[in-house]
């Protein structure tokens, strides 16, 4: 059966400074496969090029067996595959609503746009709550939920998520990763970048440690997460 995502030998560069140095990794539909390592690993600028964000420099993206190696940025989207950034990067003088619609300006099929708009609002109650308030006023953990909602209006085959963590209450990281795990069940294939290792491998099916650029260990989440090497590195054990 052919993966949904394969990544054959990537290399991504800036300027003369080669950032991904030529990893292979592939996502099966229906798995969450999770990418961990610190600031640095080449975890974003992976996401960033299979979303068509940056050009690599040399190897392969292939997704539904078909190569994304010249498609704009805009059709990666249409053929189903979203991008939830780090940082967020939602409009914050829009309403929680018209961000999400955003999300699905790909799409012209109303009824169901707004049934995955109810979606995301069954998803995240808080969004729905305050769905006419500008996205500016909500705290970083609800744009964050705001962020995967409008990823998802776009109804991918495949959510990438970088960083859905990042900078939030222990509380909020708890939600967040509980609505991953949620997303998962309802069968939903994700490629989570994730600098919280342990929250990261105990979701997915498999999990790869990048360091500077390169794939250094690959295996099952719960393997990676009994690994003594990745406890000592990742995980802050002795």
């Amino acid at each position: 059966m052919t993966a949904l995502l394969e990544v054959e030998d990537l290399r991504v560069a800036y300027g003369k400074i080669e950032a991904v140095k030529g990893i292979s990794f592939k996502v099966d539909a229906g798995e969450v496969v999770t990418l961990i390592g610190t600031n640095g690993a080449g975890k974003t600028t992976t996401l960033r090029t299979l979303s068509g964000l940056l050009k690599p420099a040399g190897g392969q993206i292939k997704f539904n067996g078909k190569s994304l190696k010249k498609v704009p940025a805009h059709e990666i989207v249409s053929q189903g595959l979203a991008h939830s950034p780090e940082g967020r990067h939602i409009f914050p003088r829009m309403t929680i609503e018209d961000n999400l619609r955003l999300g699905a300006f790909l799409r012209n099929d109303k009824a169901g746009i707004e049934k995955d708009i109810q979606r995301a609002y069954d998803l995240f109650p808080i969004l729905g709550e305050r769905r006419k308030q500008a996205a500016g006023t909500l705290s970083g953990g609800e744009q964050q939920m705001l962020a995967m909602g409008r990823a998802l209006m776009s109804q991918p085959q495949l959510l990438m998520l970088d960083e859905p963590s990042m900078g939030l209450s222990p509380i909020m990281m708890q939600k967040i990763m509980a609505t991953i795990a949620e997303l998962k069940s309802q069968g939903t294939t994700i490629l989570l970048v994730e600098q919280n290792a342990q929250a990261a491998l105990s979701l997915a099916d498999h999990g790869h440690v990048m360091e500077v650029g390169n794939i250094v260990l690959s295996g099952s989440g719960q393997d990676l997460l009994h690994d003594e090497s990745v406890r000592k590195a990742y995980l802050g054990e002795d």
